[in-house]
């Protein structure tokens, strides 16, 4: 009966030495928290990027449209205006820009419709700037040019700079 005893003493060590061996540390571990604090800004940011403008042959026998395409990309629901500059061609202004060929000179002028009924230029004057809301992914902007007929230039490749200005 001795022996008998021991066995289950034994066996009851050996069963409560496994049981705690698979027992979850957790119910005897202690822990702590800490709490992280996570923040940014978000700040109104515009990119812009063109194409050109390249107007066909010019005969002067009718009006010659062209257009280019402004690529805008703002913050969302960030507000934007675009403007145009007059250009570097001499004697130009935002209303009538000048393409140059050495001292020759091509008028043109860049709208913001397809009707060319609204010159886009800088505010100033009679023109406009062209605004929107960012969507926080691309838009584009198409302008508009057109070389009135009856342009009287000698033949040879004109060409100018216009600068888009976005302001945010």
């Amino acid at each position: 009966m001795f022996a008998n005893r021991i066995k289950f003493v034994l066996f009851a060590a050996a069963g409560l030495v496994l049981a705690m061996a698979f027992a979850p540390l957790s119910a005897y571990a202690t822990t702590a928290t800490a709490t992280i604090a996570v923040s940014t800004t978000v700040t109104n940011t515009c990119t812009i990027s063109a194409t050109g403008l390249p107007f066909s042959a010019y005969t002067g026998a009718a009006a010659d449209p062209g257009t280019a395409t402004l690529t805008i990309n703002c913050t969302n629901l960030a507000n934007y205006s675009v403007a145009l500059d007059k250009g570097l061609g001499a004697g130009a202004s935002v209303t009538t820009r000048q393409m140059t060929n050495g001292s020759s000179t091509l008028g043109y002028s860049l709208y913001k419709d397809s009707g060319h009924g609204t010159i886009w230029g800088d505010g100033t004057g009679s023109t406009v700037t062209v605004a929107g809301t960012g969507t926080g992914t691309p838009q584009t902007l198409t302008v508009y040019g057109q070389i009135p007929s009856g342009e009287n230039s000698i033949s040879g490749t004109y060409t100018d700079t216009v600068t888009a200005t976005i302001t945010y």
